[in-house]
């Protein structure tokens, strides 16, 4: 049976560190910037950058509507900030977006670059890892915020006041933060659990379905 190969969207962004992650956790990778590269793959992660950005060059490379196929037809997809805004149904904001995942997304909710922060989060849905019941500490970067959450979707995680931060719909998982920033692969591996189960295999060093 072959191994998990997991495509990172590489037209902006931090990608780089996403795959970094994953190389540690013995998974293979792919860079995808053409629709073929989609091909395949068992999980694809849209990573953080500028999202408007990240849906122009998507929609230039003639990838949005295989991506979109891609994620309706089950493969797991992850997004992290920017590929949150990208996944979201509504955003706010006239851009091409997949539109796949019943939230509401606002950008920028936090302020502006220099109101970037970091915050512990209780994810009850990591428990299943390494460190069961240790906060993971999230970084956020002009980050968005889920405003709306359709009754298909799990909310994962809050800050404080009670905003929606993390949340996964069937397939679909989001993130407002950056989890591939902080050294913790926590949340690399409760997205690798699933895709490896959708794929119909397990993962020697991850914990089973």
């Amino acid at each position: 049976m072959s191994a998990t190969c997991i495509g990172v969207l590489a037209l902006q962004g931090d990608f780089r560190e996403h795959m970094r992650v994953l190389a540690g956790l013995g998974v293979e990778t792919r860079r995808v910037v053409k629709p073929e590269e989609l091909a395949g793959l068992d999980g694809l992660i849209l990573p953080g950058g500028e999202s408007t950005t990240i849906g122009q060059l998507a929609a230039e490379h003639g990838l949005l509507e295989p991506l979109r196929a891609m994620a309706e037809r089950g493969v797991p997809t992850w997004g992290t900030c920017a590929g949150m805004i990208v996944l979201a149904r509504e955003a706010g904001h006239r851009q091409p977006l997949l539109g796949v995942m019943d939230v509401q997304v606002a950008r920028n909710a936090f302020g502006r670059q220099v109101d970037s922060f970091e915050a512990d989060l209780v994810v009850p849905a990591l428990d299943a890892g390494s460190q069961p019941g240790t906060p993971f500490h999230a970084i956020f970067i002009r980050a968005p915020r889920i405003e709306r959450v359709g009754s298909g979707v799990e909310v994962l995680a809050r800050l404080d006041d009670g905003s929606i931060v993390a949340a996964r719909q069937q397939n679909l998982l989001v993130t407002a933060f950056h989890p591939e920033l902080t050294g913790d692969p926590r949340f690399h591996q409760y997205f690798l659990r699933f895709a490896h189960c959708s794929a119909g295999m397990g993962h020697p060093r991850l914990p089973g379905c």
